[in-house]
């Protein structure tokens, strides 16, 4: 926590860019060694490190990100024409490659871009925030009163009532503390806020378990022994960052 609170107010918005390039390249060679087969190790290399650079060009040259995501994949192309094992996998397998870089290195880039606006070290804190009060809020009441589960081929633990619980604990997180931090948000943007982030950090959740159990695995890495691989941390966040910042450049 203590790094997490440097990075998102003590620094200023290039080195908080600098910090999620590095994230962003730790999530995207799990979930490449998750999904590829190990013969693919070029692929999965130049599908990182074109991810790590994709997030330097949303953060500094957005106008020129289709561009680029242009270039990326006609290399790909040409890397998998040049190095293609079965003719029946090839485009299954380069399929993975650019999910992984759509999931992680395009959803990333909006953890910059909100920190970018207008309060945005607030507005990262606080979804950082509401996410893991949600998770938490999940956890406890699912813990206690679950009953009925959620999506059980997906996350058999899950329950209905933990998810419900996870909302409602985001929503009072975000309608308690961010008009108190922030004078020109209202308690109803608030509380919009605390929706989108109770409910698609959720689906963000079940969508890395889905990855996951595709895979026929636990974690997606070993880095936080416990607790699994950087991705397994980004989960939630993957989709509650983009969401709030749409959110917040619509209203």
């Amino acid at each position: 926590m203590p790094v997490v609170l440097l990075l998102t107010l003590a620094v200023d918005t290039v080195w908080f860019a600098v910090a999620i390039c590095g994230v962003s390249g730790i999530a995207l060679w799990e979930f490449y060694t998750m999904v590829l087969p190990p013969n693919r190790f070029v692929e999965q290399i130049c599908g990182t490190v074109s991810g790590v650079l994709f997030v330097v060009v949303t953060s500094f040259y957005s106008l020129h990100s289709l561009q680029y995501m242009s270039v990326v994949f006609i290399l790909l192309a040409l890397i998998f024409l040049a190095r293609f094992q079965d003719l029946y996998r090839v485009i299954h397998e380069m399929g993975l490659v650019l999910t992984g870089w759509l999931y992680i290195p395009l959803l990333m880039s909006f953890f910059v871009a909100l920190h970018a606006m207008e309060h945005g070290r607030v507005w990262v804190l606080m979804v950082l925030m509401m996410t893991m009060v949600c998770d938490s809020g999940a956890y406890f009441v699912g813990t206690a009163l679950g009953r009925h589960r959620l999506y059980p081929q997906i996350s058999p633990k899950k329950s209905i009532e933990g998810a419900v619980g996870g909302l409602v604990c985001s929503i009072l997180s975000a309608v308690l503390v961010i008009p108190w931090l922030i004078a020109e948000i209202t308690w109803i943007d608030a509380l919009l806020a605390g929706a989108i982030v109770g409910i698609f950090g959720q689906l963000g959740d079940l969508f890395e378990s889905m990855v996951k159990r595709s895979a026929d695995i636990k974690d997606s890495g070993n880095l936080f022994p416990g607790h699994g691989g950087m991705l397994d941390r980004l989960d939630s966040l993957l989709f509650t960052f983009p969401c709030v910042y749409l959110y917040l450049s619509c209203c």
